[in-house]
């Protein structure tokens, strides 16, 4: 099993936890590695990636336009238009 720097994790994340969280939070991280550790035990030759655990199809719904741009309408008040762009202050030389 692998060693737990719980104070170069506790910086990496810009923690600072207190002596009680931090024993909290090692015994949680160990639970973590020793499941981790089980499952890579368990043998998954021949078995198939699943993207989810549930055979269910997801149902989608009509791909239908339900609004429209008036793009018109909103460069007529844009300080700045050109061939139906917006012409914006150059940032990055």
């Amino acid at each position: 099993m692998a060693d737990i720097d719980l104070d170069h994790l506790q910086r990496l994340a810009a923690l600072r936890l207190s002596e009680a969280e931090a024993e909290r939070a090692y015994r949680e991280l160990e639970g973590i590695i020793h499941m981790i550790d089980a499952m890579r035990s368990i043998d998954t030759e021949g078995v198939a990636p699943m993207a989810n655990p549930l055979d269910a199809v997801q149902r989608l719904r009509p791909d239908v336009v339900t609004e429209t741009v008036d793009r018109e309408a909103y460069q007529a008040v844009a300080p700045s238009v050109q061939d139906g762009f917006y012409l914006v202050p150059r940032v990055v030389e």
